[in-house]
């Protein structure tokens, strides 16, 4: 069996949890089928790996219409391919023309959905409409969906009322429990503005609209003043986040200490640093189809606070791996509180609850990395997909 698997993310390129998703699949599936890697951006000296520019032609286009002609040069090198699998809907165009063109099974993994996301018209203007008509297309078309979580699935089934529910199948997201482990460096957390001596809540996300960082700034305002808030954020989705998110942080560096913020892209090793140190780490999305980075935290030991809200419940066990903040959400597509000032004032109080009782924290941090251990693993993961594989090629014969 020969899978080519379309992604734009791929390393060195990665910048969310669709490329670890896409990285971590790979490799696991390598050890059993032969795996061809079509990825976006720059040369990659991988086996079995090629990437794919922008055509020349469209080098001042809308980024829309980039992605699409990125997705074309990919098309006819899926030949020979017995399955095309694409992961978000950069790749999702290449995907659905291969199995047109070349009569091979589609399958499609689900990491996000473009009507949760209207935020995105702010960074793609009409691009928005062009990436919604490819996701629905490509939905509607494919041989499988694969959602990342039940929440997912809904929210899948919700969107694109047409498709199928027999063809969307819940597989989750995995997390290589050798890679992210705790560890201990004082001098490093030092050295990064940490101190380890104080409790500290930790953020690690970009700065869109679905991490919820601007509610998570508002929450922190109202933890005792003895608590670090450290948060690992960058690659703004526009110049209207980031400036809002900068006044939020100035505003709470005026008002208490210990407000660190990390804007650059860390090393693994930095990062499980501080999440191994944190006293709890904070997830505030708004929209998140399973959240890769809550594994990661309880990979590295950390309790983690999360909002009740798309896959995330079915990661984080309230009150066994850390808790659940509840949130009653507006039906637009967007995600936000129906009453925003509620969800801070909730998100702020069990925040509070969990770092004032470090003991409590440290047994969420021990169960956490004992459940992303035994229930996301990536062999596991590999072992469901590459069984979807076999299904969809035997229906398509």
């Amino acid at each position: 069996m020969r899978v080519d698997i379309v992604t734009k993310e791929y390393p060195p390129e990665i910048y969310g949890g669709a490329g670890v998703h896409a990285t971590e699949l790979v490799k696991a599936l390598r050890e059993s089928i032969d795996v061809e890697v079509r990825a976006f951006g720059a040369e990659r000296d991988e086996p079995s790996t090629t990437s794919y520019g922008v055509p020349l032609e469209l080098s001042a286009a809308n980024g829309a219409l980039q992605t699409l002609g990125t997705d074309l040069e990919i098309v006819t090198d899926v030949a020979g391919a017995d399955v095309v699998h694409s992961h978000t809907w950069y790749a999702n165009f290449a995907g659905h023309l291969a199995s047109l063109l070349h009569g091979i099974p589609h399958v499609v993994t689900a990491h996000s959905l473009e009507p949760l996301r209207p935020w995105k018209a702010e960074q793609l203007g009409g691009g928005y409409a062009v990436s919604s008509y490819i996701e629905k297309t490509a939905y509607e078309g494919a041989a499988a969906v694969i959602a990342v979580s039940d929440g997912m699935r809904t929210d899948i089934l919700r969107s694109y009322p047409s498709l199928d529910p027999d063809k969307v199948r819940v597989i989750y997201n995995g997390i290589d429990v050798e890679a992210w482990h705790p560890v201990e460096d004082p001098e490093l957390l030092a050295s990064l503005g940490v101190d380890a001596s104080k409790p500290s809540v930790v953020f690690v996300g970009r700065i869109t609209r679905q991490k919820g960082l601007p509610y998570f700034l508002r929450a922190a305002a109202l933890l005792p003043p003895d608590v670090q808030v450290i948060l690992c954020a960058g690659a703004p989705d526009t110049p209207q986040i980031m400036a809002e998110v900068e006044g939020l942080v100035r505003d709470l560096q005026g008002t208490r200490e210990g407000v660190v913020w990390i804007d650059r892209m860390l090393a693994r090793r930095e990062l499980c640093t501080i999440l191994t140190a944190a006293t709890t780490f904070v997830c505030p999305s708004v929209y998140e189809p399973l959240g890769i980075v809550n594994l990661e935290a309880m990979a590295c030991g950390a309790a983690v606070v999360g909002t009740a809200t798309g896959g995330i419940p079915e990661v984080v066990v309230d009150g066994v791996t850390g808790r659940l903040v509840p949130i009653e959400q507006v039906q637009d597509g967007t995600g936000t509180p129906v009453d925003p000032e509620r969800y801070v004032a909730d998100l702020a109080r069990v925040l509070t609850e969990v770092v004032s009782d470090p003991t409590q924290a440290a047994a969420y941090g021990v169960a956490g990395r004992e459940r992303a251990t035994h229930d996301f693993s990536w062999g596991q993961i590999a072992e469901q997909t590459q069984a979807l594989y076999a299904e969809v090629i035997a229906s398509a014969r």
